[in-house]
Formats: structure tokens, sequence, C-alpha cells
């Protein structure tokens, strides 16, 4: 498929990247529009585990999996790559949660996930690296599972970006939808620029539910406070993302790690500049949490930390696709940016250009919630 449509993009996270890239691909000409720098805000501080573990609804999941097999592609093409692995996953519920553990290992099964239910000693056998003493009862490992460093990714995305002649227009501020005669026609910056095109995709993580709102277009919007450190470098033998009841881990370009969790949340303060802080010693918890998980339990050094907003929309399942009341106006919000970074930007510009509407989409549109 070609076009010489022009589509503009509001974000430069992952989706609004990935979504840029497909449509040069196709011939569309494209600008994309951050509001500060490139992966700057959920991109940048994303566990971006590849998975589609656990219980969701199916078309959630058959989504998920074929993100998770358009990553297997780009790993097949250089496997030597550092920050996009397939060690798999492994998780594990507190002392007491086992039968949990046991019915979500069955279900996986049911629905022909690789799925394997593990003693603590039976760890050491499947993947490395792992201190089984953390694991009080039993422990689930999904071996078809990655991991991607998603800064990486869209560095390695925007080469062929500016390659295939995109425009990139950094530091632009907040961005508004430009609507004529009830369709949208481009695009305008806070500072009076004005971009026009055939189509818009926003695409601002956290922010596109109030980026549609002068629309009229009302997105339920459950994004919660979060935070991802990368610690220093240490040697280590994981390859396994760890998903635990008090940390989750991964391993990070350089010998390092990305660590996450919730339980501290409530410890985040936003200050009215819409910056965040957290205690140093909660960020240093956290990194005790996750060297209990490590073998040898090595000493974990926070090298820096992000706080901001985690993109979820207030159902939990994504939103993708054209605005119903302002054609032209295409979504993408989303929990799982890293797992559908590359498949939703695969689809979503198939309909920007074509206007025909995937399948795989039909259930994830905006317009349930009018």
């Amino acid at each position: 498929m070609s076009s010489t449509k022009h589509v503009a993009v509001i974000g430069g996270g992952i989706l609004g990247v990935s979504t840029a890239v497909h449509l040069l691909r196709r011939g569309a000409a494209v600008t994309l529009l951050t509001e500060q720098g490139l992966a700057s805000e959920a991109t940048g501080r994303s566990l971006s585990w590849l998975n589609s573990a656990g219980e969701r609804s199916t078309p959630y999941h058959q989504l998920r999996v074929a993100g998770v097999d358009r990553y297997r592609t780009l790993f097949a093409a250089d496997p030597s790559r550092e920050w996009l692995q397939f060690g798999g996953g492994l998780m594990w519920n507190a002392a007491g949660q086992s039968e949990v553990t046991e019915a979500r290992h069955a279900y996986e099964k049911s629905i022909g996930y690789d799925s394997k239910l593990l003693a603590p000693e039976e760890i050491a056998s499947v993947t490395p690296g792992i201190d089984a003493s953390a694991v009080p009862e039993n422990a689930i490992f999904n071996p078809g599972e990655g991991w991607v460093s998603l800064p990486d990714l869209v560095n390695f995305l925007m080469e062929e970006f500016h390659a295939l002649g995109g425009q990139l227009v950094l530091n632009a501020g907040k961005a508004s939808v430009t609507v004529h005669d009830g369709r949208a026609t481009g695009v305008e910056t806070v500072g009076g620029e004005t971009y026009t095109a055939d189509a818009v995709l926003v695409a601002c993580g956290a922010a596109t539910p109030a980026v549609v709102k002068p629309l009229g277009v009302e997105i339920p919007n459950g994004s919660p406070v979060s935070m991802l450190v990368v610690t220093k470098p240490v040697e280590h033998g994981v390859t396994a993302v760890m998903n635990t009841p008090r940390a989750a881990v991964r391993p990070n370009p350089g010998n390092t790690f990305a660590l996450d969790h919730d339980w501290y949340e409530h410890q985040i303060t936003e200050h009215s500049d819409g910056t965040f802080s957290i205690p140093d010693d909660v960020v240093q918890e956290l990194a005790d949490e996750s060297s209990k998980l490590i073998a040898g339990n090595p000493e974990l050094k926070p090298a820096s930390w992000k706080i901001g907003y985690k993109p979820i929309p207030g159902d939990g399942e994504p939103v993708f696709g054209e605005l119903g009341q302002v054609p032209g106006c295409f979504v993408a919000f989303t929990h799982s940016g890293a797992t559908l970074g590359l498949i939703a930007g695969e689809l979503l510009s198939g309909e920007i250009l074509s206007g025909q509407k995937h399948p795989m989409l039909s259930t994830f549109r905006p317009g349930r919630f009018s």
C-alpha cells in the first residue's frame, strides 16, 4: 500500500514513533511532534516486559501475542542486540498464595500459553541467576517472554524515520488537534505553530484523554503514578524478567537492572509544577528487595529513577482507532505500550491510510465510551 497522505503524530513515545515509521514505510508523509524529547514520558520509564501472562480478555490476549511475535521477528534479525532479549518471565506470589499461582498456571495452559509451574528447587534448571530461597512456595516460568529497552528501540526506529524523510518537531510543548467542518485538519502547538495534515494520531500516553477532551471525546483515565529505577552496573547471570510480591526486575543494557513495583506509590509526591519526588530511602528499599531475588544477593545501587503517570485506560483495555466524533483523528492509549508497540503501529498505520478497520482492534475502539 502506498499513500501521499500527510499524517501528524502527537507523541514521541513508542506508540507514536512506531506508527510514524509504519506510515512512512507505506509512503505517507509524516510530521512527528513531541512535547519535550523522544521517550521523555512513560516510554522512558517502562519495565517493558513483553508478555501476555495471566488472565485478560481474549481479544487483548490475541493482540499481545501478536505484539510479542513482532518483537521475535525483530530479535531474529539480530539476536545480539543488547536492548531486546527473550529470556522468559518468572513470577511468584506471596506465601500462602500457592493456589492462586496454580490457578494462573492452569489458565495459561488452557489457552496454549507456554507456562511451567516450578518448585523453588526446579528454577535453576530453567533460568539462571535467581535466588530460589526468595520463592516461598511455587513459581511460574513463561519461556516465550522477553523484554525491550524502549528508549533504545525508539532510537533504532528513529534512524529509519529520518532515512524515510520523516519530519521531527522536538520540544513543541503541548499540542492540540485542529478541526474544520467536523474533521481533523492538523495540529497546533501551544506556541502557535500549525501543521496541516490529512489525519492526526494522538499518542500522548496518560495525557491522551486530556488532548481529545476539547474535541468532545471522553476517554476514562485510570493512569497511576509509577517509578522506574535503573541500577548501577553489577555482574549477574539473570536473563528472565521477574515479577514478585515486592519487586519487578528485568535485565537492562550495560549489566544494569530496571526495577519497579507499586507498593510505594503512596509515597510519591506530585508537586504543583508537575514534577514528582520520592524519599531516597524508598528507592533504596526497592533496590534492596530486588537484590534478594538475585543469586548471590549483589548490592544494588540506584543510578537513576524516573517518576510519572503510567498510561492505563479507565477500563484497563487498550484504546485504538478513529474517533467517531472527529473523523481523521485517531488515538493510541494503552497500558501495554511496550508489548503492543510494534503491532499497534502496524495496524493503526493501515487503518489511517486505507480507511479499513482491522478486526483485531474491533473491541478497542474509543467509541465504546460514548
